[in-house]
């Protein structure tokens, strides 16, 4: 499928690259956005409904983090796109002073499949709000974004899992370039909202590659990485993001959705990724599991129960400043507040290991952050999974 033959501005630049690597495929840089710069590589907390479940705006924001995603299918649905825009787009609506991403709702096609049917005319869901029929069309996706005034904006694309092969992960790539022009067509609003292209492919390096092609073609100003860290094997997992990082355009930032392991970051920053996206560390905080430089902490486990100890002694989160192992374990199974502490120190987490993974590539020592961050998560490098050593040897960094 050849780009529309119509000519196109150029987006204006995204992406200001700082510092790059010497060895790996690592760079440092500032996504220049409406509400202010944003340091990356960078991790984006995720509020499906205009909120990190757990804590406020406020808080997100004294933590340092200066972009969260919103969810538009949820915010499309319930309280709606009309209300959020009356009340000043997303951003008066959640009071957010920072930056935002909102998803374009084709995710929903894998997580609620029951409730989903696909045709080249759009997604139809039946709400989950009291079962009405909605169709979610590429240009109906645009609009909502625009009304709900995000600052990057995701294109709606077919989604599916990323375990099958065949002809549905093809049909489903050529639909999402179609797509792709249609939310480019329906777009009102590219000089405050970048839209992003999501590349698709499955597993297939043939049919990826040809998605990067194409869709580079097309006047994006930032490209995602999409259909992975659904279930496939690590060792597929890292091909695909490595051969997607080689092929897009090194002026444009490269967001892969959906990946939050702290292993996982570090690998895929090695291979050239800026911007990520989880719910990992909310969801995990809602099972009593405090994040860690070694892996975690399951507080709900007796043996903290008379451990008066902070998670971790190095970490100035909130959480961690006030309160023990041994306060959080007494109110884990009874008071949500146990809960909202535990997110706290976990999105903080994931900010300072961002933070630390940014900091060694200005100072060009990514490839000793890398060997000591696995070294204190695995208890020496014998204990990390063959696959990451695999990955960062392709990266340029080899730990053997």
């Amino acid at each position: 499928m050849a780009a529309p033959s119509a000519a196109a501005p150029a987006p204006a630049p995204l992406l200001r690259v700082v510092a790059e690597c010497a060895w790996s495929r690592a760079r440092a840089g500032e996504l220049l956005l409406p509400h202010g710069p944003v340091p990356c590589p960078v991790f984006m907390p995720v509020g499906t409904r205009g909120t990190a479940k757990g804590v406020t705006a406020a808080q997100l924001a004294a933590l340092g983090c200066r972009i969260c995603l919103g969810n538009t299918y949820h915010l499309g649905t319930q309280p709606g796109p009309e209300l959020v825009q009356r009340a000043g787009g997303l951003h008066g609506f959640m009071d957010w002073p920072h930056n935002l991403l909102t998803d374009s709702g084709g995710f929903q096609m894998v997580s609620l499949l029951e409730l989903s049917e696909v045709s080249e005319q759009g997604v139809r869901f039946r709400s989950p709000y009291g079962g009405a029929e909605i169709l979610l069309s590429p240009e109906k996706s645009i609009e909502i974004q625009n009304a709900l005034g995000a600052d990057i904006i995701m294109q709606l694309d077919d989604v599916v899992s990323s375990t099958p092969r065949g002809p549905r992960v093809e049909e489903a790539m050529q639909r999402s370039l179609r797509w792709l022009d249609r939310c480019l067509a329906a777009h009102r609003r590219p000089q405050r909202q970048s839209l992003f292209a999501i590349v698709q492919g499955g597993l297939d390096p043939a049919l990826r590659a040809q998605c990067l092609r194409e869709m580079s073609l097309r006047p994006v100003p930032g490209f995602a990485i999409g259909g992975l860290s659904g279930g496939e094997a690590k060792d597929s997992f890292w091909r695909m993001v490595k051969l997607s990082t080689e092929l897009l355009p090194r002026d444009r930032p490269r967001y892969l959705m959906g990946v939050g392991y702290p292993t996982d970051l570090v690998v895929c920053v090695a291979l050239g990724c800026d911007m990520f996206d989880c719910v990992f560390p909310t969801r995990t905080a809602r099972f009593g599991s405090a994040l860690v430089p070694w892996g975690s902490l399951q507080l709900k486990s007796k043996e903290f129960a008379k451990d008066f100890s902070p998670i971790d002694p190095d970490c100035p989160c909130p959480t961690c400043r006030r309160h023990s192992r041994a306060f959080l374990h007494a109110l884990l199974r009874s008071e949500t507040s146990a809960l909202h502490l535990l997110t706290l120190h976990n999105i903080a987490y994931q900010l300072s290991l961002m933070a630390s993974i940014r900091q060694s590539i200005l100072a060009q020592s990514f490839p000793q952050f890398v060997a000591q961050f696995l070294r204190v998560r695995y208890g020496g490098l014998g204990g990390v999974p063959p696959w990451v050593l695999e990955a960062l040897a392709a990266a340029g960094i080899p730990l053997e």
